[in-house]
């Protein structure tokens, strides 16, 4: 079957590398014109395979229709183009971009390209509203998690069950699929060594999500920085790097469920609500959700909190690692090859 896979976001390339690598060698890659979507892929010898690619824009900010009716009718004429070259487009599978999904019919006329019977949307962000509004349209099946909280998302589970769309539920986060559990090193760094990630707020959710972090935060402590689109790090091995310190401080939410899962204790400063945070506070692994001005009695507690909690990563006690990996590769009929 061959496949169209989106590569929107630079979580997205991480989470889709495992099956990338199993893929056929006629597939072939949407892919956002995205500072770190574009650092991963010139860099992913060793990680994702060279496959033809198509580069759209990012429908945000000004004119944000049009940069999605320019993708929409960019994206249709590429995958048109392929399914004319060799063998049919049969499937897409995209993450949390619905707009390839839509593109398997042109925009103006809505000519159907009918090789493309599997359009599979993949999302673990309950409030990306306006994405699973236009997933509906056009998908065929849906991959959410178990901890999906149908209360965030706008009706969009009960829609897709009510338009009878085959959904598929991950026992699992996304980092479940594409991270390894690891063994910590039970020494501290003096002073303790925190990588600290800030976001430039041009996501679609960031306006209404982000809180300052003050300075003063940062105190004390040796600090790497891996802000979004300035990181000066191989960013395959970014994983690696949230394991070797002692703490993370960020703003981005993938970037916490990340570093939580590899056990590294997590200050996440944010108002962002999503059903895979709650799961790893259940689940025991070491993130301090923050989500108010940093200020006050309780913001210097939760500060504390997390810095005490850098000094005890020997008492964490988490869930078994969930076999996410190779319930997606089933989800989408693939062998793993690692």
């Amino acid at each position: 079957m061959r496949t169209c896979w989106v590569l929107d976001h630079p979580a997205h390339v991480r989470l889709l590398a495992p099956l990338l690598r199993c893929s056929n060698n006629n597939d072939v890659i949407i892919a956002t014109k995205r500072q770190e979507v574009q650092n991963l892929i010139d860099g992913g010898d060793g990680h994702i395979p060279r496959r033809q690619i198509h580069w759209v824009e990012r429908p945000v900010g000004e004119g944000m229709r049009r940069k999605a009716l320019a993708r929409w009718r960019s994206s249709h004429h590429f995958l048109a183009e392929c399914c004319q070259n060799g063998q049919p487009i049969s499937r897409i599978i995209s993450v949390g971009a619905p707009l390839e999904l839509m593109a398997a019919k042109s925009p103006i006329l809505r000519k159907k390209l009918a090789s493309i019977t599997h359009r599979y949307y993949i999302t673990d962000t309950e409030v990306n509203h306006i994405a699973h509004k236009l997933a509906l349209k056009s998908a065929t099946h849906i991959v959410i998690p178990t901890h999906w909280n149908a209360s965030l998302d706008n009706g969009f589970l009960a829609s897709s069950q009510s338009k009878g769309l085959t959904i598929h539920r991950l026992d699992g986060l996304h980092g479940h699929v594409h991270l390894r559990p690891g063994i910590r090193s039970a020494t501290v760094s003096d002073p303790p060594k925190v990588l600290v990630r800030m976001l430039n707020g041009n996501g679609i959710h960031d306006s209404n999500e982000i809180i300052n972090i003050p300075d003063s935060t940062l105190d004390g402590l040796e600090i790497t920085r891996a802000d979004e689109d300035n990181y000066q790090g191989d960013a395959w091995l970014l994983d690696r790097e949230l394991a070797k310190h002692d703490g993370v401080i960020t703003q981005s939410v993938t970037l916490a469920s990340e570093a939580a899962l590899l056990g590294t204790p997590t200050l996440l400063i944010t108002k962002a609500e999503r059903g895979f945070l709650s799961r790893l506070e259940q689940d025991g692994y070491p993130l301090f959700h923050w989500n108010k001005v940093c200020q006050g009695d309780k913001w210097k507690n939760m500060l504390a909190q997390f810095l005490a909690g850098i000094h005890l990563t020997d008492a964490i006690e988490t869930e078994d690692w969930p076999n996410a990996r190779g319930q997606l590769a089933g989800f989408l009929s693939m062998n793993l090859i690692d």
